[in-house]
């Protein structure tokens, strides 16, 4: 792992203050921002969009998949400065629920 996204994601540690996500929240945002690409159970509309509702994309750790949201990946915008990191795990934590 590289140096400087070890040390990032470690800080990560000292800013976002462990408590529970919440999934309906998480359920909220994900209809608003996300939808509309990736579909409504996360299967993914348009061609190379990931599809959320299966393992594969899903198997990264919480903190990766936060770096991901935060800085965008390919088509998909960034949302830091969009979404506060409690939002965006409440996104994560959601997502979670619609693996098959």
């Amino acid at each position: 792992m590289d140096k400087r996204l070890a040390a990032a994601l470690a800080s990560l540690a000292l800013v976002v203050p462990a408590q529970a996500a919440d999934i309906a929240h998480g359920g909220q945002l994900y209809a608003m921002h996300c939808a509309n690409c990736h579909g409504p159970a996360g299967q993914g509309i348009f061609p190379g969009t990931p599809k959320l509702n299966r393992g594969e994309r899903m198997m990264q750790s919480d903190l990766a998949l936060l770096d991901t949201l935060r800085r965008g990946k390919n088509a998909m915008p960034g949302y830091l400065g969009v979404m506060r990191d409690k939002d965006l795990l409440d996104v994560i934590a959601y997502l979670r629920t619609l693996q098959r």
